[in-house]
């Protein structure tokens, strides 16, 4: 049996390794589109702030780990799937059979299309060759904007204030991390962010990128030269050294077009991981798996749920049926030392309950929760500060546990989730024994 693995990030190292685990003899090819060995991009961030060396990157450190595994690791990127003859065409020209295929070609960063932008001193912050670029130029006191304050910006803008860089956020939404946070939690990291010395703009974006000497938009120097100007909807101009792109990402998955794969956002898949061409798998960020608490089909780009979902796909691909119990919205992030959680459904359902307490202020940024009900279970949440109750959370949510007279409790006094979690999941593996 021969498998081919497109992408070696988290996903695909973590497939390789459990089919050989479960499948001695049989082939493996891994491909990546770098040239380093497998690495995460969740380090990069440690790498901006010399926490480690390129080499601490490394998803696995043993130099002869892959050929001890008999696991080939090819370079190339996919062009193109002929899934009825089962091979994979690559940019090199050569094509590769499969037997079983997995698709974990991840995601690449989304540029907004800015006069400007594909210039000099413009970069994403998403491979180790855009980090060796930003570290060049992000020295103390170099003037730096970001674009975007999500998850990845904030984690990104994190590393660069460690920099001792002058830094400028720009967020088009009216708050920071606007697809995890509520206004009122989004607002309170901005003005934790601000306390710190970072500038933030919410409520705009770029839209132009300007470089003096230049013979028309967007061109000009700008890198090692004179500073860019930055152009903003609200009508400011900032000048820049060096500017970051982090303005989201999307599923890698142009090549499977015309190839009979079913996609939406993403690579559609069963509770297989398997898409609607059987031996054909997808996992990862370019996948689309089912969220239990929403009921819906999402792209979760977190790298917990890539390796789940790696996990159970390398099970069915080597005939070990495995189910993946569905994926979560999960993100808790530490933003200069201010953390946030995020969970589930925080925006609530239709007809569903809410309640949020808020504390301001105070040297540690202050507390916020915001518990989003349906019937009587905790679909979703926001919390900031509320560190002790993050496991309790994503417990409840995960777990969807019926929370019966503790709903009401929690609706009075949100800050109950121990004594509720402890009440309710109790009695439901309890009943889950006894009806066993």
């Amino acid at each position: 049996m021969r498998h081919v693995i497109l992408g070696a990030g988290p996903a695909g190292v973590i497939a390789a390794e459990t089919i050989r685990k479960h499948a001695p003899a049989d082939e493996i090819v891994l491909v990546g589109d770098e040239p380093e060995p497998p690495y995460s991009r969740m380090a990069i961030p440690y790498l901006l702030m010399n926490n480690i060396g390129e080499p601490g990157t490394y998803l696995r450190h043993d130099a002869d780990h892959y050929d001890r595994l008999c696991i080939t690791l090819r370079r190339g990127r996919a062009i193109r799937l002929d899934a009825a003859a089962r091979k994979v065409e690559l940019d090199d020209g050569e094509s590769l059979a499969f037997d079983r295929l997995l698709i974990a070609t991840g995601s690449s960063p989304a540029t907004p299309p800015i006069p400007g932008i594909d210039g000099p001193g413009v970069r994403s912050c998403w491979t180790l060759a855009d980090a060796r670029a930003i570290m060049d130029l992000a020295k103390p006191g170099s003037r730096v904007l970001q674009m975007g304050a999500g998850f990845i910006g904030c984690i990104i803008m994190e590393a660069l204030a460690s920099r001792g860089v002058e830094l400028s956020v720009v967020e088009m939404g009216d708050r920071m991390v606007p697809r995890m946070m509520g206004p009122t939690a989004g607002g309170m990291i901005k003005d934790w962010v601000q306390s710190k010395g970072v500038t933030v703009h919410t409520g705009a974006k770029v839209v132009e990128i300007e470089r003096p000497g230049a013979s028309g938009p967007g061109q000009g120097q700008g890198q090692g030269g004179a500073p860019m100007l930055v152009r903003l909807s609200n009508g400011r101009t900032l000048a820049a050294d060096l500017v970051i792109s982090a303005t989201g990402v999307k599923p890698n998955i142009g090549f499977l077009k015309d190839s009979g794969v079913l996609c939406l956002l993403g690579v559609l898949t069963d509770e297989h991981l398997q898409t609607n061409v059987p031996g054909i798998y997808a996992a990862g960020d370019c996948a689309e798996a089912f969220d239990k608490v929403t009921g819906k089909a999402i792209v979760s780009a977190i790298q917990p749920n890539a390796a789940d979902q790696a996990r159970v796909a390398a099970l069915n691909m080597v005939g070990r049926e495995a189910t993946l119990r569905g994926v979560t919205q999960i993100n808790v992030l530490d933003t200069l030392g201010l953390i946030s959680a995020s969970f589930g459904a925080w925006e609530g359902v239709p007809g569903g309950e809410h309640v949020e307490m808020t504390e301001r202020g105070g040297a540690d940024g202050g507390r916020h929760l915001s518990l989003q009900f349906g019937g009587d279970r905790l679909v979703g949440c926001n919390a900031i500060g509320w560190t002790e109750h993050v496991g309790v959370m994503r417990g409840l949510v995960e777990g969807q546990v019926p929370l019966g007279e503790w709903k009401d409790r929690l609706l009075h006094d949100p800050t109950l989730l121990m004594e509720a979690y402890l009440a309710c999941a109790q009695a439901q593996h309890h009943h889950a024994l006894v009806k066993a």
